[in-house]
């Protein structure tokens, strides 16, 4: 039988709740990243990591970007819209060319509560604030209008079905080593 885990580092809980529900339909093992030990991530044949994204960061992505996984499925999650967001520099910064050859990566919506934002995240909201309202109009992303738009507000785009591509990727994979 395949052993599947999903890990996943959540500050405000959006990244939590994906992982919870991929957990939940891969019947896998759930753990926050905290708990996990690095030599035990060779005992599963998937390893599932979720982070939100921060300043450029997958939070909590050390874990799996330096240490050896049989199979690596990577999910990120944050505001950005992820039909129309170019991941490139942010996953670069996270992985090696090599790591980032051998694991799938999913990005998923998230959300965000202005009132429950840590300090130093209100600071980094206030300062991207400032520079989108500092583009010109015409020039403005969906992402950077969404932004203004509800800035100091909350936002929730976390959808149940945006796991669907994740899961089926890994059932695939549970599917090809069983054959």
């Amino acid at each position: 039988m395949n052993k599947v885990a999903v890990i996943f580092k959540s500050v405000y809980g959006t990244t939590k709740q994906y992982a919870q529900w991929i957990a939940e339909e891969l019947d896998a093992s759930l753990f926050e990243a905290s708990s996990v030990k690095p030599d035990c991530l060779m005992d599963y044949d998937v390893v599932i990591y979720g982070g939100g994204l921060y300043a450029g960061g997958i939070i909590g992505a050390k874990l799996v970007a330096e240490n050896p996984c049989k199979s690596l499925v990577v999910f990120t999650v944050g505001l950005a819209t992820p039909e129309t967001t170019d991941y490139s520099d942010i996953l670069a910064m996270n992985f090696t060319t090599e790591k980032l050859t051998d694991t799938k990566m999913f990005h998923l919506h998230g959300g965000m509560d202005y009132g429950k934002l840590k300090i130093t995240h209100k600071a980094m909201m206030a300062l991207k604030k400032r520079e989108t309202e500092k583009t010109p109009l015409a020039e403005r992303t969906d992402d950077g209008r969404q932004l203004l738009e509800t800035y100091g507000g909350r936002v929730d785009f976390v959808n149940r079905e945006a796991i669907n591509p994740l899961v089926d990727y890994v059932r695939s994979l549970i599917h090809e080593t069983i054959e």
